[in-house]
């Protein structure tokens, strides 16, 4: 249950960025510059070596097996590099908010539970008021 729910403030923080979108026009991109490298590459004998020779150059790994020789290929390549770099900050920038969110969420689920036991102090037992006060004593040793 709580996955599920970890899961789904995740995919909400990449809709709510945007980035869903960037990633799914990067990828789309990814195999359209593969398929052009291809056609116009001539030491790229298939469309597999093109995908991995992108996929080399994305991830800036360029292990030198295949090279672009032509004009057009290496603007590809430079233009799928950058592109990858920014794309790859993104994500980067939108994972970080989700933790950042998902610290708050847990400070405020935190709080309200605090809050709860606040307001029932009267029902609770002695030892239930123990437990109340080790948490504030806990809480104020972490500041």
């Amino acid at each position: 249950m709580r996955r599920k729910k970890i899961r789904r403030m995740l995919i909400n923080t990449f809709k709510t960025a945007g980035a869903d979108k960037i990633i799914g026009a990067y990828i789309v991109t990814f195999f359209v510059f593969a398929l052009a490298i291809w056609i116009w590459e001539p030491g790229i004998g298939s469309y597999i070596d093109s995908l991995w020779f992108c996929f080399a150059s994305a991830t800036s790994i360029g292990y030198g097996d295949i090279v672009a020789v032509t004009f057009l290929g290496r603007v590809l390549t430079v233009i799928l590099s950058v592109y990858s770099i920014a794309v790859i900050a993104i994500i980067t920038a939108v994972i970080t908010g989700f933790f950042m969110d998902l610290a708050r969420f847990r400070a405020n689920s935190s709080v309200q539970e605090f809050l709860v036991d606040l307001e029932h102090l009267p029902e609770m037992s002695k030892e239930e008021l123990e437990q109340l006060s080790q948490r504030v004593k806990d809480f104020h040793k972490k500041k």
